[in-house]
């Protein structure tokens, strides 16, 4: 979000003044607004979109809801996963967060993501859907 913000920034401040030196508009016209959107951008968005990710692993199926605007209701059987990722970026180890990889049979939305979960919490879900695939294998 924050590149994005400072790649919009960008592009008001070559528009500001290119406007300033063509239609002589007054400093801040095109700068004031585009400064308020990426703090809405920056501060406000990724916190109400982080809040619309929830999640249930019951004894059978993990069910992943998220969407800020548009809700998506996903529910993945354990008999359909193929394997099982805990993926770490660099930022994410800062915090002790992962992100649950969840590859199934099929090829539309054959990749699953829950991002923003405790490393812990990570690797216990991923123990826990490997050992109910490993139950229906027997």
């Amino acid at each position: 979000m924050i590149i994005r913000a400072a790649i919009l920034l960008l592009v008001a401040v070559v528009a500001e003044i290119a406007l300033r030196l063509q239609l002589g508009v007054e400093p801040g016209m095109v700068l004031i607004p585009v400064i308020l959107f990426a703090a809405l951008i920056v501060f406000i968005l990724p916190g109400r979109i982080y809040r619309r990710w929830g999640y249930d692993m019951g004894d059978e199926q993990l069910r992943i809801l998220r969407g800020f605007l548009w809700r998506t209701d996903t529910i993945v059987p354990f008999n359909r996963i193929q394997h099982i990722d805990v993926a770490q970026g660099p930022l994410q180890r800062l915090f002790g967060l992962s992100t649950l990889i969840v590859h199934t049979a099929g090829t539309h939305n054959s990749i699953v993501t829950l991002p923003g979960l405790a490393t812990a919490n990570a690797e216990e879900m991923r123990d826990t859907i490997k050992d109910h695939i490993r139950q229906d294998m027997i």
